[in-house]
């Protein structure tokens, strides 16, 4: 009498094996990191981390909109720091894979004309409910013309990072973020806040990721530096560097010149 299924089927009984012996475990994630799929393994995390905070991004946006009823002005606020906070991790999850993936895809294919004007606007918008709550003045400077040609992902990236950095560590007055123009065809760019500026150790390893941050000095920045870094990559990728001007209980400046013409009539 036949008993299972593959004898019933005519398949024939699969001999015994033994199963392979599984991998050694690493002793822990700085090994997994050290090994030939670290980088596999970083990109893989941030994305894991992205898909939360969209999720973040996507209830607070609806809250503060009035979807599920009626809000007031401390929670639309509150509402407005969630929003801001969830976009800046969202944003260093986004840098972590960028610098994972060697930088190669930070800027768009083709310059394509843009409004400064918008640009500044957005920006604006996702620092101003830290702003608000700090009491902190956004100032925004425009060049005329205004509607240039050029990689208009590439440059509001660099200014929402440096722009959020100078709101964090801005107690009091302002920031300010300027387009100034040197010629017809070529602006300065830069965000200028009036904190407490750079010590100098800081500004040695400034744009270093993941820097050690040393003990009994206040810094400016998050000792991982990967926004700075990737804020340089994307400057150099559209020909420029960036520099800052800084000192100690005073402003601090972050700027670089590009090459934007100004937009035809129409385009």
């Amino acid at each position: 009498m036949r008993t299972n299924t593959a004898e019933q089927l005519d398949w024939p009984a699969p001999s015994a094996a033994r199963a392979p012996a599984p991998d050694p475990e690493p002793d822990d994630l700085a090994s997994c990191l050290a090994g030939p799929n670290g980088q596999d393994l970083v990109v893989e995390l941030a994305h894991d981390v992205r898909s939360p905070l969209a999720s973040i991004l996507f209830v607070s946006e609806a809250l503060q909109n009035g979807q599920a009823g009626p809000v007031t002005d401390s929670q639309r606020r509150q509402l407005g720091l969630i929003y801001s906070a969830a976009l800046s991790l969202c944003a260093t999850a986004s840098d972590v894979v960028e610098l994972a993936r060697g930088g190669n895809r930070l800027t768009d294919r083709q310059a394509a004309p843009f409004s400064i004007a918008e640009m500044f606007a957005s920006v604006r918008s996702m620092v101003l409910p830290l702003a608000e709550e700090k009491r902190l003045e956004v100032r925004l400077v425009l060049p005329v013309p205004e509607r240039r040609v050029g990689h208009v992902r590439a440059i509001s990236r660099v200014l929402l990072n440096l722009a959020t950095n100078a709101v964090k560590f801005t107690d009091a007055g302002e920031v300010e973020i300027m387009a100034r123009p040197l010629s017809a065809t070529r602006l300065e760019f830069s965000v200028r806040d009036t904190g407490n500026g750079i010590d100098p150790v800081t500004l040695r390893t400034l744009y270093q990721p993941f820097r050690k941050t040393p003990s009994g000095l206040r810094h400016q920045f998050s000792s991982s530096g990967l926004g700075l870094a990737i804020c340089r990559k994307l400057v150099r990728a559209m020909g420029s560097e960036l520099q800052v001007e800084t000192r100690l209980q005073g402003a601090t400046r972050f700027f670089f010149q590009l090459d934007l013409p100004p937009a035809t009539t129409g385009a």
